[in-house]
């Protein structure tokens, strides 16, 4: 999701942070002697020595496996996921990836990462709390994550790498630019915050990936040309498939990559095998890109091999590849297409937009405009469903998936706001619902706020059709019994029918 969560400031001194939510200023102290996210921030001498890390009292760990509840010691509202390679050992210091999931499922984004953490020899950690919303939680995680893996495990500081997934990329960007410490960051479906783009003054490795029907396509293709013109090392990975976290071959690449990188700036030795290894990978990728007939990403391909591999390893083919496919017309036109395809996609959103944002408005005859916007909304969803067309059916289930997002995203910012309108949050759900009738997201988040607003048989009703079509049954139950919105439900003989049995 589109991730803005209001403006940071980050003072001259390190240790002593500001956060700014809703215009209400949250002081934060860290101590010099706290482990916590500011040591990720600063950096410590002893950790560039590559001596390891002083040890507390030790935690049963189980290198080789998820472990998906880790309670941090001296925050126990706070946990996280955690991950150790099978070989960890805390006699040497790890390269470690903290990930931020917009929805606070710490397991998710290990369970895609683990196989290649573990032929890479990454630590993984990914927050049970930092979801979508305000800033100040989401710091609170990223902090206490940092507070406690500083004091229990072995971690490398000069290769400290921020992930996250939607809201949380652009949490992984803005704390990755504040700090000017990462190694890098792995941008899954969004970019920077909204905003708040990249700039020279502190520039990182950033892996960015993207599904073709991902409603951020547009947004994570721009950010490519963007980092490309200021300098930064990067990488924009495109797969088949919508919003979500990449895939396991997409997260292999990633942390080889990571990797490599950290060879060229000398973070870790070089090791020739691995890199030959690397590079006829790279080679063989584009190779494949070619034999499909995709031409224009063989020449991305190559192009990017040229430059992750300058200096550690003779570049002429993949340079001399790039260029010959550069001057073919398949290529250029490929290019133009691609263009117009980002166009497309931001007219047909526009025009629901400007709608969405109308049934906000105060001075607006909420019915009709209401009225008009569903209509606007259902007429997309089911040209979307007839188009046959493949390249036409891409750009318009990017576009349905956009606007699904606006209107969820705009009922949420209605019940989480300073002026709370929870009928309007409500009207912004229903949409939503025009464009997904089966979305279980939407039916929990019309649930909240039809019991925040006193609605019981509106709470009750969509809370049934949450649990019909929820992917997840087991999360589903748990938050239904975790959410404090139902608070006044929890007697109701009719909420106690949607709980697991006993």
């Amino acid at each position: 999701m589109r991730h803005n969560p209001g403006n940071f400031r980050f003072p001259i001194h390190k240790l002593n942070w500001r956060v700014y939510t809703n215009g209400v200023m949250h002081r934060l102290l860290v101590t010099c002697s706290a482990c916590c996210i500011a040591l990720i921030f600063s950096g410590s001498s002893t950790a560039q020595q590559g001596a390891p890390a002083a040890q507390a009292p030790a935690r049963a760990t189980q290198p080789g496996v998820v472990l998906p509840h880790e309670v941090c010691a001296t925050q126990p509202d706070q946990s996280y996921a955690l991950y150790l390679p099978s070989t960890y050992t805390p006699a040497k210091r790890w390269p470690t990836i903290y990930a931020f999931d917009p929805l606070a499922r710490g397991n998710v984004p290990l369970e895609f990462m683990k196989d290649a953490a573990e032929r890479y020899g990454f630590i993984l950690v990914a927050s049970n709390n930092s979801r979508n919303g305000a800033w100040k939680p989401e710091f609170d995680a990223a902090q206490a994550m940092s507070d406690d893996t500083h004091i229990r495990l072995s971690i490398d500081d000069r290769r400290v790498y921020f992930a996250g997934f939607s809201g949380g990329a652009r949490v992984a960007a803005r704390i990755a630019k504040l700090c000017k410490c990462a190694a890098g960051i792995m941008l899954n479906g969004a970019g920077f915050p909204v905003g708040e783009p990249p700039t020279r003054d502190s520039i990182f490795a950033v892996f960015a990936s993207v599904g073709d029907l991902d409603f951020n396509y547009p947004e994570v293709t721009r950010l490519d040309q963007t980092l490309g013109a200021l300098g930064f090392p990067h990488v924009v990975r495109y797969f088949n498939g919508p919003h979500r976290w990449a895939p396991e071959e997409v997260m292999d690449e990633a942390f080889a990559w990571f990797r490599i990188l950290a060879m060229k700036q000398g973070r870790e030795p070089r090791d020739p095998v691995f890199i030959a290894a690397q590079k006829d990978l790279a080679s063989a990728r584009a190779h494949a890109f070619e034999q499909a007939g995709d031409l224009y990403s063989a020449m991305r391909e190559y192009q990017k091999s040229a430059a992750v591999f300058e200096e550690i390893a003779d570049v002429t083919a993949f340079q001399q590849a790039a260029a010959a496919l550069a001057s073919q017309k398949a290529v250029r036109d490929a290019a133009k297409r691609q263009v117009k395809e980002i166009d497309e996609q931001g007219a047909l959103v526009s025009d629901i937009s400007s709608g969405l944002h109308s049934v906000g408005q105060a001075s607006t005859n909420t019915t009709d405009v209401r009225s008009d916007a569903n209509r606007r909304i259902v007429d997309l969803r089911e040209r979307a469903a007839r188009e046959k067309r493949p390249d036409q059916a891409r750009v318009l289930q990017r576009a349905t998936a956009d606007v699904f997002a606006l209107a969820i995203e705009s009922g949420i910012g209605r019940m989480e706001g300073e002026d709370k309108d929870y009928t309007i949050a409500k009207d912004y759900f229903q949409l939503a619902l025009a464009m997904r009738p089966t979305s279980a997201w939407a039916f929990s988040n019309l649930a909240t706020a039809c019991a925040l607003s006193g609605d019981r048989k509106g709470a009750l009703d969509a809370l049934r059709r949450a649990k019909e079509t929820t992917p997840d049954p087991e999360a589903f139950a748990s938050w239904l019994q975790s959410e404090p919105a139902f608070e006044k439900l929890r007697e109701d003989q009719r909420f106690r029918a949607l709980l697991p049995t006993p």
